[in-house]
């Protein structure tokens, strides 16, 4: 039976195109589950309607700014209430490949004002208890991402990186760790997992309706060892 942790985990992988987030999804979620725990792999977009249609306006042609902004708030709704509201109440980890502050981001590019997409999403959508921006010049991005499937990704131009990409150096949260993208793979995964175990630790520590037992057994868990002896 894989290992539940009180109140759950939030961890929001971001940055822009070709930062390398969905490799890392994938790196810190199978380190995870090597120890044991209880990992809930989701992303943004999702599989439901909203998520198709802004899949699909990324090969077709964008939508209006304000458009675009109803698809990714609605498709959100639907991610926090049926996803992630659920996997942090079963004390599950949830890791998500994006999260509200891509919209902040890249809506924030096309001109919508960052605090107040911030504040909107805020106003429904569950804060992270820890978010990594993986940080990527967007020259690098660029020449990562190339033609997906042979075909120009309307989300991805060189000012739209650049943009995108300052908008997330501006995020001051105190959950926030920053991490350059250039970095060997092996060396981000041990990165996130340093800061999980940190933030972890301290989620846990913070509970009051824990006992000091309580406390020091799901921080155990959280590196797959068994607690010390009663």
């Amino acid at each position: 039976m894989k290992q539940t942790i009180p109140g759950g985990f939030l961890l929001a992988i971001e940055g822009v195109d070709g930062a390398g987030k969905s490799a890392q999804v994938e790196a810190v979620s199978r380190a995870l589950r090597n120890r044991g725990l209880d990992c809930l792999v989701t992303r943004e977009p999702t599989n439901g309607h909203w998520g198709r249609l802004i899949r699909d306006s990324a090969l077709k042609g964008r939508l209006s700014p304000q458009e675009e902004l109803k698809a990714f708030i609605e498709d959100r709704k639907e991610h926090v209430r049926d996803v992630i509201g659920p996997g942090l109440q079963a004390g599950r980890i949830v890791i998500t490949d994006r999260y509200y502050f891509s919209t902040v981001a890249y809506q924030g590019a096309r001109g919508l004002d960052p605090d107040e997409l911030l504040r909107l999403n805020e106003s429904f959508a569950i804060e992270p208890h820890l978010l990594v921006v993986i940080d990527l010049h967007p020259e690098t991005s660029l020449a990562r991402i190339g033609n997906r499937d042979g075909v120009g990704n309307h989300f991805e131009s060189l000012a739209q990186l650049a943009r995108s990409r300052q908008i997330y150096q501006s995020l001051k949260k105190p959950y926030l760790v920053c991490l350059d993208g250039q970095a060997r793979p092996d060396d981000l995964r041990d990165a996130i997992l340093v800061a999980f175990s940190r933030f972890a630790t301290a989620q846990i520590a913070a509970q009051a309706e824990l006992t000091p037992r309580q406390k020091l057994d799901a921080i155990f868990a959280l590196h797959g060892s068994p607690s010390i002896e009663r």
